[in-house]
C-alpha cells in the first residue's frame, strides 16, 4: 500500500501548500482557494483513503468503489490514476505561490476594495424578486415532476429550469450582498435562504445548492470581515450541510430502499456512514480513472475544443443545432472506453486536470489548471465589479462549481447558460429601479402644469 499512500500524501501536500499560500491573500481569493482544496480533498484524499482502508467490493447502487480500480488493485490503481492529479495540483500550487508573491510585493490598497452592489437597495430588491420568481419555478418543477436529478442529460422542462436558476442567483446574491442594520434580520434572512437551499439540494439530489450557499456565506464574511464567531458559524454550517444531506435524503426513501441502502453500506465502517451520501457525489476520482484508462490525446482535437467552446456561447435557437455537451460526451466517449455505458445516459463532471490529460497529456493538464487559475482571478474581480452583468456572473460561479469540477468545455457551457440568466436579471434590475424611481418621486414632480400623473406612465 506504500505507493498509493505516497501518492495520496503528495496530493495532500499540494493542497496544504495551496491553503498556506491562500492565507497570505486577502478577501475572496482566500475563500475560493480554500473551497477548492476542500472540494478536491473529498475527491482525491477522502475517497482514496476510504478505498484503501475498506477495500470495498463494487456493487449496484454504490459508486464509491470503482470496478476498474478493484480489478486492477486499489493500491496500484490509485497510485497510477493520481499521477496526473499530483502534477496538476502542484502546478496549480506553483501558480498560486507566484500570485501571492506578486500581490504581497504591491503596496496595500487604501482604502480597501468594496463591493459596489453590497447594500444597494435596488440590487437587493432585484435579488428578492429573482428569488421569489425562481422559488415559484421550483415549486412548479416539484409539482410537475420536472425537478431533474444530478447528472441528467437534459432538464425535463428547459423553461422551468431557466426560471429555477433565478432562485439560485437570488439566494446566493442575497447571502453575499444583503445588508441590514439589524443583526437579527440578517441572521433570519441568511438562515432562511440556507435552509431553502438545503431543501432544494435534497429535492434534486445534488450537492451543488447547499455547497453554493455555504461558499456564499464564506464570501460574505470575506467581504465584511472575519471574527471568531463567523468562523465557527461557517464551519458549523459546512458540517451541518455535509452531515445533514444524507439524513434529508433518507426522509424521501421508503423502508425497502432504506434496507437496500443499509445492505450496500454494510461493508463500510459505521463512522463513515453519515458521509457516504455526500462522498458519493464527489466523483472526480472516477473521472481521473477515466482519464488514465483513456490516455493522453484520446478525445478531442484543439480545433474541436475551440469550435465547441464558441458554439456554447450561442443560444440554441440562434445556433440551429444541438450543442455539444461535454459531460455527456465524457460519459459516452471517455468513460465509455473502459466502462460499459451502453445502457446508461448521464452527464459527468470531468475536472480540469482530467480533461486536460485526455486532450493533451501533461501539457494539457498544465493548460487546464492555468485556465482555471485565470478564471479564478476574473471571478474574484467580478464580485467587486460595478457592472451588473459581471456581478451576476460572479454570483453564478459561486453556485455552479466550474472552478472545482469542470474543465474548459464545461466552464464555457456554464457561461453560455448563465448569460440568459444575466439578461433576465438585468431586465429585473431595470424594472425595480424604474418602479422605485416612480414611487419615490414626489407627487407632481416633473409633471407639467395641467397634466395628470397618469400621463407619466403612458
Amino acid at each position: 500500500m506504500a505507493s498509493a499512500q505516497f501518492a495520496v500524501f503528495l496530493v495532500a501536500a499540494a493542497l496544504a501548500t495551496i491553503v498556506v499560500a491562500a492565507m497570505f491573500l486577502p478577501g475572496v481569493a482566500r475563500v475560493f482557494l480554500i473551497a477548492q482544496t476542500a472540494h478536491w480533498s473529498l475527491s482525491f484524499i477522502a475517497r482514496p483513503v476510504v478505498l484503501l482502508w475498506v477495500k470495498p467490493v463494487p456493487g449496484f447502487g454504490d459508486n464509491v468503489p470503482d470496478p476498474r480500480l478493484y480489478e486492477y488493485g486499489y493500491d496500484d490503481g490509485i497510485a497510477a490514476v493520481l499521477q496526473p492529479v499530483i502534477f496538476g495540483l502542484w502546478f496549480y500550487a506553483g501558480l498560486i505561490i507566484a500570485y501571492v508573491l506578486w500581490v504581497r510585493s504591491r503596496p496595500p490598497r487604501n482604502p480597501p476594495r468594496t463591493a459596489p452592489f453590497a447594500g444597494d437597495p435596488v440590487f437587493t430588491q432585484t435579488l428578492f424578486l429573482l428569488y421569489g420568481i425562481g422559488t415559484l419555478g421550483r415549486l412548479a418543477a416539484y409539482a410537475t415532476g420536472s425537478t431533474g436529478k444530478a447528472g441528467e442529460l437534459e432538464s425535463p422542462n428547459p423553461l422551468i429550469n431557466l426560471v429555477t436558476i433565478l432562485a439560485t442567483l437570488g439566494a446566493v446574491g442575497l447571502i453575499v450582498f444583503f445588508r441590514s442594520g439589524s443583526g437579527r434580520t440578517t441572521l433570519l434572512v441568511v438562515g432562511a435562504l440556507v435552509g431553502g437551499e438545503l431543501l432544494w439540494t435534497a429535492t434534486v439530489q445534488s450537492k451543488t445548492p447547499i455547497m453554493g450557499a455555504a461558499l456564499a456565506i464564506a464570501v460574505r464574511f470575506a467581504m465584511t470581515g472575519w471574527t471568531r464567531r463567523t468562523v465557527i458559524g461557517v464551519l458549523s454550517i459546512i458540517a451541518l450541510a455535509l452531515g445533514g444531506f444524507g439524513w434529508l435524503q433518507s426522509l424521501k426513501t421508503d423502508s425497502a430502499a432504506k434496507a437496500e441502502a443499509a445492505q450496500v453500506d454494510a461493508q463500510y465502517p459505521t463512522v463513515v456512514h453519515p458521509f457516504l451520501s455526500m462522498l458519493r457525489r464527489f466523483d472526480l476520482l472516477e473521472a481521473a480513472t477515466d482519464a488514465w484508462f483513456a490516455g493522453p490525446h484520446s478525445w478531442l482535437t484543439p480545433q474541436q475544443v475551440a469550435v465547441h467552446a464558441f458554439q456554447s456561447l450561442i443560444p440554441t435557437q440562434l445556433l440551429g443545432a444541438e450543442k455539444f455537451r461535454s459531460g455527456a460526451a465524457w460519459a459516452e466517449q471517455v468513460r465509455g472506453g473502459s466502462v460499459d455505458m451502453s445502457t446508461v445516459e448521464v452527464s459527468l463532471a470531468e475536472g480540469n486536470i482530467n480533461e486536460g490529460y485526455v486532450l493533451g497529456g501533461y501539457i494539457g493538464v498544465a493548460v487546464g489548471v492555468t485556465i482555471t487559475f485565470v478564471l479564478l482571478l476574473i471571478w474574484i474581480r467580478a464580485l467587486y465589479s460595478k457592472y451588473l452583468a459581471m456581478a451576476i456572473l460572479g454570483l453564478s460561479v459561486i453556485e455552479v462549481p466550474v472552478l472545482f469540477e469542470r474543465g474548459i468545455l464545461g466552464t464555457v457551457e456554464m457561461l453560455g447558460k448563465y448569460l440568459q440568466a444575466v439578461v433576465l436579471a438585468w431586465t429585473a434590475y431595470l424594472v425595480v429601479g424604474e418602479f422605485r424611481r416612480r414611487v419615490e418621486q414626489p407627487p407632481g414632480a416633473g409633471v407639467p402644469s395641467g397634466k395628470t400623473r397618469t400621463a407619466q406612465w403612458v
